[in-house]
């Protein structure tokens, strides 16, 4: 990802991610902490982005996201990785 994300936020996936737990800032830091790409996908005609990464205090996140003019990163949602793909990406990035 990009040095410098841009980031769009509204009360629709604020209150969503809210849902699971999840801050802003911590799906921010998953998406800038060095992530591993998990896939791509085709939902109701917009192209999402699924990935794993980790916020500041280690917590592992799934985070689903689309681009927005090209540049501007939308969350779609966010929450805890399940169990085995927090185990993929701890072994994948310290080798665990």
């Amino acid at each position: 990802m990009a040095d410098e994300i841009r980031f769009e936020w509204d009360d629709a996936n604020l209150e969503h991610i809210a849902r699971h737990n999840v801050s802003r800032e911590e799906a921010e830091q998953a998406m800038t902490n060095d992530p591993m790409d998990d896939g791509y996908e085709v939902t109701k005609g917009e192209e999402r982005w699924t990935m794993t990464g980790h916020t500041n205090r280690l917590r592992i996140l799934k985070v689903v996201w689309t681009l927005r003019h090209g540049t501007v990163v939308r969350v779609v949602t966010a929450f805890d990785a399940p169990r085995d793909d927090a185990r993929d990406y701890l072994r994948a990035k310290v080798g665990l």
